[in-house]
């Protein structure tokens, strides 16, 4: 079996919001009882592999991040239209459940395709994917600071030990958007105008349009800076020191590895960068997550629970590698 097959699953999750719409009631929230229900017990019954393929052909894992990135507009497109023609309140349910699609697939695959040839139809894609959450800086703030400072003071997409996640998104967008700033003024400029023009454009067409638009951003931003807070989380490398693995946490449970793109590989994604998502590797010398993804974001949202489980794993670690 090609290992790029468990790697299609993570498409249920824009398929199932767009199925969940289009029946809709109750079954608009489809991809909170999805994502939110279902996965974490998924995450901790699929347990963990340390298979990887550093020399893995990349065709169909191509296609799969490309079918991920063309899916996300149109999964927005979906719960705009159905905002426009007849208002619900079950409508808000739709947003929070695209959120989570844009954050989980969509922002993924902008990151995958962001690390891609410049200027190319794929990093192109990229763009649009942020566009639809008003995250267009992410690109040059993620390639241009994060992987320059990670596990560094001065990374704003790095946390210390003792920050909550909640405190953590209200401190990174400010300090993202300043990076950004002063590593592209013009492009970040251009970005800020777009999104402007975007916003203008669906205030105009209806207020709950943009309502609907305004959560499903708002989530999946969350989404990504959650993934920000827990992937550095109480690692430092001091100024001079030389990236290594043991700068970023690891996790190798399956169901996170085949619905995100391998993104809980992150060490090996930031020792080089271009390297694409099925050839990403594991490192023992990289601290190890409790759990996956999806069990990790419940926990982060009760920050004593999460600061214990993270501090005992990192003691473990450091047992270990003593």
């Amino acid at each position: 079996m090609g290992r790029w097959l468990p790697h299609l699953i993570g498409l249920l999750t824009p398929i199932a919001t767009m199925a969940g719409i289009f029946v809709g009631g109750w079954m608009m929230g489809a991809t909170i009882y999805l994502a939110l229900g279902i996965y974490p017990f998924l995450d901790l019954i699929a347990g963990k592999s340390s298979e990887t393929d550093p020399l893995e052909e990349g065709r169909a894992f191509n296609y799969i991040v490309h079918i991920h990135a063309i899916l996300v507009p149109i999964v927005v497109i979906v719960l705009l239209y159905t905002a426009y023609q007849e208002y619900s309140s079950f409508i808000w349910l739709a947003a929070i459940s695209v959120g989570l699609s844009s954050g989980a697939s969509g922002i993924v695959t902008a990151h995958e395709l962001g690390h891609r040839r410049p200027r190319s139809a794929s990093w192109w894609l990229s763009r649009l994917d942020l566009m639809c959450v008003l995250y267009l800086h992410f690109t040059v703030e993620h390639n241009h600071t994060h992987h320059k400072h990670w596990a560094r003071p001065r990374d704003p997409t790095s946390s210390p030990w003792g920050r909550n996640v909640y405190f953590h998104f209200l401190r990174t967008i400010p300090l993202q958007l300043r990076g950004a700033y002063r590593a592209r003024p013009r492009d970040f400029r251009y970005s800020m105008l777009v999104q402007a023009c975007l916003l203008l454009l669906l205030a105009l067409i209806s207020p709950v349009v943009l309502g609907a638009f305004l959560v499903q951003a708002f989530v999946a931003v969350f989404l990504l800076e959650f993934v920000n807070y827990l992937q550095h989380h109480g690692l430092v490398r001091e100024d001079g020191e030389r990236a290594n693995a043991s700068h970023a946490w690891e996790s190798r449970h399956r169901w996170s590895r085949w619905t995100l793109l391998e993104l809980p590989l992150h060490p090996s994604h930031h020792l080089k960068s271009s390297t694409p998502y099925q050839r990403l590797n594991t490192h023992n010398e990289s601290p190890q997550l409790p759990n996956g993804y999806y069990v990790m974001f419940w926990t982060a949202l009760i920050p004593p629970l999460f600061h214990y489980r993270m501090k005992k794993s990192y003691q473990q670690y450091k047992q270990h590698t003593s």
